[in-house]
């Protein structure tokens, strides 16, 4: 496995570890989530939309022959206040 695809399978690794999180918390509280545990999901929301949209633009960068290696993952703030 290259360096590159060692990364992907590290970002894949964090998203999978961040869904599996925001699924355990929603089924151990039922929808009755309590301030710290609301404050834990929106964080792995955020945390999500970073990995994926760091995913996104390594994908991107060697599709078109560049080094993916060379994307590194934008602030939180930067993500979330992204407009498509």
């Amino acid at each position: 496995m290259n360096d590159s695809s060692s990364q992907e399978s590290s970002i894949l690794g964090r998203i999978d570890a961040l869904v599996t999180e925001e699924r355990d918390l929603r089924e151990q509280s039922e929808h009755r989530l309590t301030p710290d545990e609301r404050q834990r999901m929106r964080r792995l929301e955020s945390e999500l939309d970073q990995c994926w949209d760091l995913l996104r633009r390594r994908r991107a960068r060697e599709e078109f022959g560049d080094d993916p290696d060379g994307v590194r993952p934008r602030s939180l703030d930067e993500v979330e206040n992204y407009r498509q």
